[in-house]
């Protein structure tokens, strides 16, 4: 069984050099959250340019689904590579993506079939969404959530509502876009109680909106999360989508899924909205979708694909080596990692849970499989964010060799690889608990 293994201090001697460099040589729109600088990786195991070792409960934004460098993955990228790399497949036809696209829409179980888009990110997922929604219904408003976060491409930023800094001077957008509440059951922006609330934030839809502000038949979409990512690893209400879905279908609105974070098996089933038993009408996918290779899809109900040819396309999106290294993902997640995941995802949320009755500090402790948030609190009673704490206890478990994310104003996330080991989630918990004992007492 590995352990982490801190060698040097952090950042390390070559990482402070690279850092140096990246410094002066790259963007600095980008996020880093802690001088990391990685050298390889294989499996939950990353070990940077200094030969430090970390556990990784990040598993690359929740996008290495089959953990890093998976065998199977790696050797199907590597006989793609050797046969064929790139041949636009919205100009020529390739066995890869069609194969794929067959397979997407297999397991998406739409009624009435399915078929797909291919782009290269889940913010050109959500794109081609709302284009095709705009196409088919020749409506043009759109309704997103509060905390969603889409994207960062101009149509995506849009129906995003996380962080207004990720606005800031991008105005004006896509018109059109409406936001709504988001069903936050910790923090009700209805200020209402489940579940005597009456699924509140699919009533605010119809009224006061529909009622007050923008008529039902002007509106091709409603974009949401399955479970907000960004916003928090917020877990609605059970009944939620399902209401929704019901208030779309009687307006003739297409409900389009954002499964970028939540899908391909992260949830414990292949899309998390499995879990609320709902059929969307679209569905964005990336992240998890092909082990850490560039790859977005929408996969959208066969009925809705009307739009003509030239309407829309993409000269990488579905490239041949993202295909191949997508089947074989999901070929993986179909003979035991989703599994795992629901099992390992109950093992991690017990372990949270248990630790939650000797700290204050733990709040909530939320999700489905390996997508599970900790929201750090001044105080339970007023359930006061602490985003300070939740930022030192992401820096502080880097340092004893535990990589995290946080989401949301004060939540920690918790997104490892599908393939992580019991003795792995123990040991991640382990020094979750060791660091915040440290800070919180």
């Amino acid at each position: 069984m590995k352990v982490p293994l801190i060698k040097t201090s952090l950042p390390g001697p070559k990482a402070s050099e690279f850092i140096r460099a990246d410094a002066e040589f790259v963007s600095p729109s980008y996020t880093r959250i802690y001088p990391l600088v990685v050298e390889k990786a294989r499996g939950l195991w990353v070990q940077d340019v200094d030969g430090n070792r970390f556990l990784d409960f990040t598993a690359g934004i929740a996008v290495n689904s089959t953990g890093h460098c998976h065998p199977e993955v790696v050797e199907a990228i590597r006989e793609q590579a050797g046969d064929l790399i790139h041949m636009s497949g919205t100009d020529f036809y390739y066995r890869s993506q069609i194969v794929l696209a067959k397979k997407l829409a297999e397991i998406a179980h739409m009624t009435g079939g399915a078929r797909v888009f291919f782009g290269n990110s889940g913010a050109e997922a959500v794109e081609a969404s709302f284009k095709l929604a705009r196409y088919h219904t020749r409506r043009e408003q759109m309704i997103a959530f509060f905390g969603a976060f889409h994207g960062r491409t101009m149509g995506a930023l849009s129906l995003s509502a996380s962080k207004a800094y990720q606005k800031k001077y991008y105005h004006p957008f896509v018109p059109g876009v409406t936001h709504a509440p988001y069903p936050n059951c910790y923090h009700c922006p209805q200020g209402a109680c489940y579940p005597t609330c009456g699924s509140a934030c699919v009533r605010w839809i119809e009224d006061p909106l529909f009622r007050t502000s923008i008529p039902p038949e002007e509106v091709a979409a409603i974009f949401v999360e399955p479970i907000q990512g960004e916003g928090g690893y917020i877990v609605p209400p059970p009944e939620f989508h399902a209401e929704l879905s019901k208030l779309a279908k009687k307006y003739g609105i297409l409900l389009v899924a954002d499964e970028i974070q939540s899908g391909m098996g992260r949830t414990g089933k292949m899309f998390a909205m499995e879990h609320f038993g709902v059929e969307p009408d679209v569905i964005a996918l990336a992240k998890g979708i092909a082990s850490g290779m560039p790859l977005g899809a929408m996969i959208a109900n066969t009925e809705l694909m009307d739009w003509h040819a030239g309407s829309h396309a993409s000269t990488f999106g579905g490239n041949p080596i993202s295909c191949r290294a997508a089947l074989v993902t999901i070929d993986l997640l179909q003979k035991g990692l989703i599994e795992n995941a629901e099992i390992r995802g109950r093992q991690l949320m017990a372990g949270l849970q248990e630790m939650q009755k000797g700290f204050e500090c733990m709040g909530d402790v939320r999700g489905k499989g390996l997508m599970v948030g900790v929201e750090l609190v001044k105080d339970r009673i007023t359930k006061q964010s602490a985003p300070d704490l939740r930022d030192l206890m992401v820096q502080s478990a880097f340092h004893s060799g535990l990589l995290l994310l946080g989401c949301g104003e004060s939540t920690i996330r918790f997104c490892p690889a599908l393939t992580i080991s019991a003795e792995e989630i123990d040991t991640g918990l382990s020094i979750f608990e060791e660091t915040l004992r440290k800070l919180a007492g």
